[in-house]
């Protein structure tokens, strides 16, 4: 038996508030809310699950998992200082005008699906994502945070229901 928590970055652990210099730093990446890790560890630790990144945050690692940038240099820093770590990242089916666009929940629930389908042995899964990902099954697994406060303990608990079949 295998549990997965698909990971979302911005919205999820930092948030988007209404502070333009904050939402720059958001958009480059540099900053990540030490509180919403916590919160994330305590899920990963309560349900055994793997942290797959399904965020545009796995453009910035290599095939290992190895980080390409400062700011996923930090994650995985603030990830094991929880004892956490990215076990997996989900595959890219983004086109040009897409990333363009930065319109990538159209195309964020067929990446989730198509790593599911090549990995048989998860049998519980949860998607932790503020966006609308515009697909039924994937909505009957996803727990989307506001994106103005990022994680909460609330989403947490709704995580490990979805995990725990509770």
């Amino acid at each position: 038996m295998s549990k997965v928590l698909f990971l979302d970055i911005d919205g999820v652990l930092n948030s988007n508030s209404d502070n333009d210099s904050h939402q720059r730093e958001i958009n480059y990446g540099t900053l990540i809310d030490e509180e919403k890790i916590k919160l994330l560890a305590h899920l990963v630790k309560e349900t055994n699950s793997k942290i797959i990144l399904h965020s545009g945050w796995r453009m910035w690692f290599d095939s290992d998992l190895k980080p390409l940038r400062l700011e996923a240099k930090k994650l995985i820093e603030l990830l094991e200082k929880e004892g956490l770590n990215i076990d997996g990242l989900t595959p890219d089916l983004t086109t040009e005008e897409i990333r363009q666009t930065k319109k990538f929940s159209l195309v964020k629930a067929d990446e989730i699906l198509l790593w599911l389908k090549s990995h048989n042995e998860v049998t519980e899964w949860v998607v932790l994502d503020d966006l609308d990902l515009h697909n039924a099954q994937i909505k009957q697994h996803q727990v989307k945070p506001d994106q103005t406060i990022g994680l909460t303990l609330e989403d947490v608990e709704n995580a490990i229901k979805i995990l725990e079949k509770k």
